[in-house]
């Protein structure tokens, strides 16, 4: 089995506001990425927030970890639950491909232009969580080389929001 985690304990600081609430066509960031990745896994957690419209868990071993605290958590969450690997987003990666799962199996590998957007073990849980004891580097890319993860180009990237002038060439790209 394949649990689905959106990352959202990102601080917004480019955005200006909490991202994970901004709308794009009426829907909020947060409620496109759980709704997306519902649709490649069985089950989606939202990882770093304490609302969101899928069950929640905190980032770990802390807030402030980054994106690896939110992958801590999860792969975590998915060892302890008997999840094979966790399919990884951040809160604002809309418009994810349809071959998305496919391009990403088998676990572990990620987007090369967004390393959030990734495929892992559920194994590599306590990789990751050495990675963020650690004095060495907390970067996605050093995880992704500790788990020799394969770096998958995408030409049909999808969108990643951090400012409002993002969201709004979103829309407008989108006809949205």
């Amino acid at each position: 089995m394949i649990l689905g985690a959106v990352l959202a304990g990102g601080k917004s600081s480019r955005f200006g506001s909490d991202k994970a609430l901004a709308e794009l066509d009426g829907r909020t960031l947060i409620a496109r990425a759980v709704d997306t990745l519902s649709g490649f896994c069985e089950y989606v957690i939202v990882v770093g927030r304490e609302l969101a419209p899928a069950p929640t868990i905190p980032d770990w071993p802390r807030p402030g970890m980054g994106p690896l605290g939110g992958i801590a958590a999860a792969l975590r969450y998915a060892e302890d639950e008997d999840y094979e690997s966790v399919l990884t987003c951040g809160v604002d990666s809309v418009a994810l491909p349809q071959t998305l799962l496919a391009d990403l199996s088998p676990p572990p590998a990620y987007l090369e232009n967004q390393p959030v957007i990734g495929h892992w073990k559920s194994s590599n849980a306590s990789l990751v969580s050495a990675i963020l004891q650690s004095e060495g580097r907390h970067s996605m890319l050093a995880f992704a080389k500790a788990a020799r993860a394969r770096a998958v180009k995408c030409t049909d990237a999808p969108a990643n929001i951090n400012t409002p002038a993002d969201l709004a060439a979103m829309e407008q790209a989108h006809g949205i």
